[in-house]
């Protein structure tokens, strides 16, 4: 493998650049119109335009990037993630052009894309699932009857959703009905396939996700967990390895259970396998993400491994070069999401130029950006910047250095998530490690973080009124 196009763009596309050329492989970039200067094109030692900025004019023309591969001899494509990342249809387009797929194969991908395949393939390995149907509803009598006897409250989830679309919770039998057509109706609107299914609802849980990494020999490893309690609107924002509240036997309870769940579809390469912990710390299967995940350098730093180029070794058909016992966990890692959204305004995107951006340094600090100053954050895409990650011996040492990379990250021009990561690092539940899903239902909000910060914020604000005013004359 000499040549691998990089499918993708921002942040992931340099971060896969990054180990490809580590690795002595020529990286390909593809970019739009918006990303015309991206960093990530700029790293590459070949680069192609694919069309307009609009994703599906560009990003996500499958044909037109398998046709740039063999155009330029690229041996491999690497999707990252979203795009065409969980795309079964691309995987096969890709083995029929006699191009390396990073990633599983189709069959992976379509399984566990669906969440009612999933929990169905999963449930003969007695991975424990939460109560629900086993199939989608088509009777909605019968469904009401299987509410009743799971018990309020219950979810009603699309499935073939993800990104908490076509979610719709369910608190008693009188509001079964209005929140079956509202789920369904997203999920036709964002999936176009309203099949939804019925499960318990678990009122505390955490998010614990299991890295798993398979390659063609029949090895299959879990790297140990990472904890993405911290969401907004279903959505992660701060991730860390390893969860504060696992036990040493849970975990290898969980990474047993993850390791099941790549068997039970076939898996090859890099995949993540989510679970629901309970207050109780009862874990079910969530599903399976069949990609790299965003938040996969948390896990890179615990165990010293570098998952693209397991990735790509995996992909060339070599072994995996180490046993389970040879994965290590040391020390502690965070991850805040470093979103271009204003979070005093409900997380809205915040669309500028970065007309100053200076990232944090020094030992234990970690960015994975795919921006630079002077930059658009264009409409288009997912508004996150970059990923600000640190690493510490321990969790008191790793929020300590988050909070200090905070104050050091300096983005002037948009809104970001750094103040909400503030937030969220000097609050008593996330010091604690007790904390779930519903962090920021139950603790944040706009006047909580202006009350704490509200003499540094009025500074900020002036000083910003003034640059402002300055710039203008």
């Amino acid at each position: 493998m000499k040549k691998v196009l990089v499918a993708n763009r921002a942040e992931i596309a340099c971060r896969v650049i990054h180990s490809l050329q580590r690795m002595n492989i020529q990286a390909v970039a593809v970019y739009s119109d918006a990303d015309r200067l991206a960093p990530h094109v700029q790293m590459a030692d070949e680069a192609y335009h694919l069309g307009p900025a609009p994703s599906s004019e560009s990003y996500l023309l499958a044909d037109k990037i398998i046709q740039i591969a063999l155009d330029c001899g690229a041996d491999a494509i690497h999707p990252g993630y979203g795009f065409l990342s969980e795309n079964a249809e691309f995987s096969e387009a890709c083995d029929v052009a006699g191009i390396t797929f990073i990633g599983p194969r189709a069959h992976a991908i379509r399984v566990m894309g669906s969440k009612l395949e999933s929990k169905q393939t999963v449930a003969r390995y007695d991975i424990p699932l939460v109560p629900g149907t086993e199939h989608a509803i088509e009777d909605r009598n019968a469904a009401k009857k299987i509410a009743e006897d799971i018990g309020y409250p219950i979810l009603i989830k699309a499935s073939a959703g993800g990104g908490g679309k076509g979610m719709r919770i369910v608190n008693s039998s009188e509001e079964f009905e209005e929140q079956m057509d509202r789920a369904q109706g997203e999920a036709r609107a964002s999936f176009g396939d309203d099949a939804v299914f019925i499960e318990k609802y678990v009122a505390s849980p955490r998010h614990i996700e299991v890295q798993v990494i398979a390659d063609q020999h029949g090895n299959v490893l879990h790297l140990h967990e990472r904890e993405c309690s911290v969401q907004r609107r279903h959505q992660k924002v701060v991730e860390e390895a390893p969860s504060a509240v696992l036990t040493p036997a849970l975990r290898a309870e969980m990474g047993a259970a993850a390791v099941q769940v790549a068997r039970s579809c076939d898996y090859i390469g890099a995949g993540t396998v989510e679970f629901l912990l309970d207050e109780h710390h009862r874990f079910y299967f969530l599903e399976m993400n069949t990609r790299l995940q965003v938040e996969h350098p948390v896990t890179e730093l615990i165990t010293g491994l570098d998952l693209v180029e397991l990735q790509v070794r995996v992909a060339r058909g070599e072994q995996l070069p180490l046993t389970q016992d040879d994965v290590q966990l040391i020390g502690h890692s965070i991850e805040l999401r470093v979103y271009a959204e204003d979070s005093l305004q409900d997380f809205a995107p915040s669309i500028g130029t970065l007309y100053k951006y200076e990232e944090p340094k020094g030992p234990g600090v970690r960015v994975d950006s795919g921006y630079t100053q002077g930059m658009e954050i264009p409409i288009y895409y997912d508004p996150m910047i970059s990923k600000l990650i640190v690493y510490g011996d321990s969790r008191d040492q790793a929020i300590a250095l988050m909070r200090q990379a905070i104050k050091e990250y300096d983005i002037q021009g948009v809104e970001t998530t750094l103040e909400f990561g503030r937030y969220v690092m000097d609050h008593e539940a996330f010091v604690s490690g007790d904390f779930d899903t519903h962090f920021v239902k139950q603790y944040y909000s706009p006047e909580a973080m202006i009350a704490q910060y509200a003499d540094e914020m009025e500074a900020a604000g002036a000083f910003a009124s003034w640059h402002h005013s300055e710039r203008s004359t």
